[in-house]
């Protein structure tokens, strides 16, 4: 038996055909396609603050897509899998929402002029909720900030030093912020022994930070338990008077007994100061004691004049649980002293 001749001329042109039926048979049967929980969201620039109402996105419910079956299978599919995220980022350049105030801004045109909408040739958009919405944009001006420590648990931290000690960054014109570090228990531990650089920030609002362009140096104090023990024999003791006691008062105050031996923790440079300064302790010396009896014996708490600058970076305190000293006084009038100012006795 013979084969009859094969025709390929015929084949090819059923082939064709068949294909063409089949892409015509796909653009031809629109599919509509919901998509939920997509979202706009602000792209800031430098020196503008873009935001929905103070926050840095909002939700876009029910955006309604058609298009052919094939189309709408490979956007199901990504978005299933993953691999496309239905968030549209906003340009405040590219809207025209140069100016501080607020925008209103068309969403079903925004979502239509997508990127993500172009990727996909023949996908139309029919409708999205909400219709409109108002986009917050408000300037930002360069502003020189005191920089702030905080651990992971939002505490404000003591640090000994932060290198530059400001920050230049952009920030609403009439605001009192100011920059942010977040040290993690690694880098407290150590900035105790050297440095540690980090990048400070500013939170313009809930979920909205915005970097410096460089890091600082921090360096922390040491641990209360690496302070030595200084025991200061030779303490001594000053007075403070306002102007309406002076020349009118002298002061008598069991002086042996205050300025007795008491120990500081202490570094060994903190401990030098203190030790340098004019008085370790003062007695204030208020108006309203001279509205007691003649030498009526007083009583008051001594204050420890520990170098301010050392006990910012916790390098100095009292040994706790020390209770100040308390002083016994008396006011002497003096027997010259000329008729006390009204209010003072």
């Amino acid at each position: 038996m013979m084969l009859g001749k094969i025709k390929y001329g015929k084949i090819t042109v059923v082939i064709f055909l068949t294909i063409l039926i089949w892409v015509w048979a796909d653009l031809a049967l629109d599919e509509p396609h919901s998509v939920s929980n997509a979202r706009i969201v602000a792209k800031s620039s430098p020196n503008l603050w873009v935001s929905f109402k103070g926050k840095p996105w909002i939700r876009i419910d029910n955006i309604k897509l058609k298009g052919p079956a094939s189309k709408i299978t490979k956007v199901s599919r990504r978005l299933n899998d993953g691999s496309l995220v239905p968030d549209f980022s906003l340009s405040p350049e590219r809207e025209g929402m140069t100016t501080a105030g607020q925008h209103i801004l068309n969403v079903l045109d925004f979502v239509k002029r997508s990127d993500k909408i172009k990727e996909f040739s023949g996908l139309m958009v029919e409708a999205c909720e909400p219709k409109m919405i108002d986009v917050n944009v408000v300037e930002l001006v360069k502003t020189e900030l005191d920089i702030e420590c905080f651990d992971e648990n939002g505490t404000l931290l003591e640090v000994a030093s932060i290198e530059p000690s400001k920050v230049d960054m952009f920030v609403p014109a009439d605001s009192r912020l100011k920059a942010r570090v977040q040290l993690t228990p690694r880098d407290i531990e150590q900035a105790r022994l050297s440095v540690v650089e980090k990048t400070p920030f500013v939170v313009l609002a809930e979920g909205q930070t915005r970097q410096a362009s460089a890091p600082v140096e921090i360096k922390m104090p040491p641990e209360a338990d690496s302070l030595s023990e200084y025991l200061i024999a030779e303490a001594k003791l000053g007075f403070t008077l306002s102007a309406n006691l002076q020349g009118i008062y002298k002061v008598e105050v069991n002086y042996n007994e205050v300025v007795r031996p008491f120990t500081i923790l202490a570094t060994e440079e903190a401990k030098l100061a203190y030790e340098n300064q004019p008085f370790q302790m003062t007695l204030y010396i208020l108006d309203n004691d001279a509205r007691k009896g003649p030498e009526e014996e007083q009583r008051r708490e001594v204050v420890y004049n520990l170098p301010e600058e050392f006990v910012r970076r916790n390098e100095i305190k009292l040994n706790n649980p020390q209770k100040p000293a308390e002083a016994r006084f008396k006011l002497i009038r003096l027997t010259s002293a000329p008729t006390p100012p009204t209010g003072v006795d």
